[in-house]
């Protein structure tokens, strides 16, 4: 059966496009790891190498600021900045500072390390380190982990960390 003609008086009514939002990105795990998990796979993993001809080997990214790297940090880290201290943050004496995101960070990271390299990422305190996995992750690095408790937590365990000499006097690693 045909449709009906059109009838003179009827409006030619228009059905609303709908635009859909684009598609999140797809979700990123990021696997958190203590200090001490941390530091069996920074220590031991050359051992492991040597014992069972493996060529996997953890390397350990620090995301805090130059200014925290220099006041202590684990031997053989890798320092690239999650985020800088404004002009402001590093006036203001009363806050921790005002921090802004480095917009080269991936691209900082991936002048050091392969995207199958295994990278233990650490910061002061776990947040920026997470921040900065979830970055990596959605950037195509697939061993990232992030070190809970940061430096912090690294510290306080008493694991090895390296204090500069005019630092040594004024911090306590335990």
């Amino acid at each position: 059966m045909a449709p009906p003609p059109p009838q003179e008086n009827s409006r030619s009514e228009s059905v609303p496009v709908v635009e859909l939002a684009p598609a999140p990105p797809p979700s990123v795990v990021v696997v958190t790891v203590d200090v001490l998990t941390a530091a069996s796979e920074l220590n031991l993993q050359q051992q492991k190498e040597e014992d069972e001809g493996k060529h996997q080997v953890w390397h350990y990214l620090d995301v805090r600021t130059g200014e925290e790297m220099a006041k202590g940090h684990l031997h053989n880290s890798h320092n690239v900045p999650y985020m800088f201290l404004t002009p402001q943050g590093k006036a203001c004496t009363k806050l921790r500072g005002t921090r802004e995101k480095n917009p080269e960070f991936v691209e900082q990271v991936s002048s050091l390390f392969r995207r199958d390299q295994h990278i233990l990422v650490g910061c002061q305190s776990g947040k920026r380190s997470e921040m900065a996995c979830v970055d990596l992750l959605a950037a195509g690095f697939v061993n990232v982990k992030n070190v809970g408790g940061g430096y912090i937590a690294w510290a306080q365990t008493g694991l090895p960390i390296l204090v500069p000499a005019h630092c040594a006097s004024t911090t306590s690693t335990s």
